[in-house]
């Protein structure tokens, strides 16, 4: 398969950051850019691309391209990947697909099979170990499945997703990656109740959401920018047992000590572990499952030239745009919210 020609809208810390990168190590070829700020960038990493400042200048390259990746500021998704929709193009946006499910949900009508959207975590090695678990039955009838996303920024970053309260703020980032994997793994969400805060920038820097599932499991998914003694990544609780993350991408928790110590001791040829298999005071390393999130990529290049479903469902998206609608309708007014 040869490369696919990439437009990317956005060169900052999603765009340079994580497309960019990912595109690359899964072999594809950025070649033309958009931003204002960082030709230089882009002429360093991709030799020969060109940059545009603005979607309508990346779109006289249409003719060129094979894919259009939406890596801009979530409130400028829209007219971006209408515009890319418009040209013909397969498309690929950054979580959240909008800023509200009527938006969402108008643009995956909108797709025709050529939208696609950037739920990278459902390809990380922590989600597919325990899909392999629940799959397995090895954890028997679960009943809650926790996952938290905290950090300990007390001096918050200067950008537009801190100081931007309606398309910034961690319920539309670091959420809709929490609720897209609860419903991957336990199905639709019947119920949301929901406790949001900003307490050290304009946007939502803490968040609580408690979803039950029409499977009867109920989710606590948390995300905070100031919480000095993060708790464990993944904890989910059956009546075979528990699975249990302790830490995540380096990010700091007093409970990463278990993964420290087993680490330490682990003989050559002993598998790489994700989490640990805990039954009371027993526990045991369970072996890591799946690949990386370059993986997203070849997804991508595969649906783009072979054709067929795209990688993630754009009408997944908007229905984790409802759930985080609901979410802020909860927290306004103190109150369960159910889903339609």
């Amino acid at each position: 398969m040869s490369a696919l020609r990439v437009g990317l809208v956005g060169y900052g810390g999603a765009g340079r950051g994580i497309h960019a990168r990912l595109l690359r190590e899964a072999g594809q070829q950025v070649t033309v850019a958009v931003t204002r700020s960082r030709a230089a960038q882009v002429a360093d990493d991709w030799p020969g691309a060109a940059v545009e400042p603005d979607i309508e200048g990346l779109l006289t390259h249409a003719a060129d391209l094979d894919l259009v990746v939406i890596a801009s500021p979530t409130g400028e998704h829209v007219a971006h990947t209408l515009a890319a929709l418009d040209a013909g193009l397969h498309v690929i946006v950054d979580k959240p697909l909008a800023t509200t499910a009527d938006d969402a949900e108008m643009l995956a009508s909108r797709g025709d099979g050529r939208l696609t959207v950037f739920h990278n975590r459902r390809w990380d090695t922590e989600q597919a170990t325990l899909l392999a678990l629940l799959e397995a039955g090895t954890l028997g009838t679960v009943h809650r499945f926790e996952r938290r996303w905290e950090r300990f920024r007390p001096v918050p970053q200067d950008r537009w997703k801190e100081n931007d309260p309606l398309a910034g703020g961690l319920l539309l980032d670091l959420g809709a990656h929490l609720v897209d994997s609860a419903t991957q793994l336990f199905g639709p969400v019947a119920t949301v109740y929901a406790e949001l805060h900003a307490r050290t920038t304009p946007a939502v820097d803490d968040v609580f959401l408690s979803l039950t599932h029409t499977s009867g499991v109920v989710s606590h998914l948390e995300a905070g920018a100031v919480v000095g003694a993060p708790g464990p990544r993944t904890r989910v609780l059956g009546d075979a047992g528990a699975y249990l993350v302790t830490s995540f991408e380096g990010e700091p928790t007093p409970f990463s000590a278990l993964d420290d110590a087993y680490e330490e001791t682990r003989r050559p040829g002993e598998p790489t572990h994700e989490g640990w298999l805990v039954r009371g005071s027993d526990r045991a390393p369970v072996p890591r499952v799946g690949r990386g999130h370059s993986d997203v990529y070849r997804a991508v290049a595969a649906w783009v030239v072979d054709g067929g479903p795209p990688p993630v469902d754009p009408f997944d998206a908007a229905r984790t745009a409802r759930v985080l609608d609901a979410a802020k309708v909860s927290a306004d007014e103190g109150r369960v919210v159910r889903m339609p």
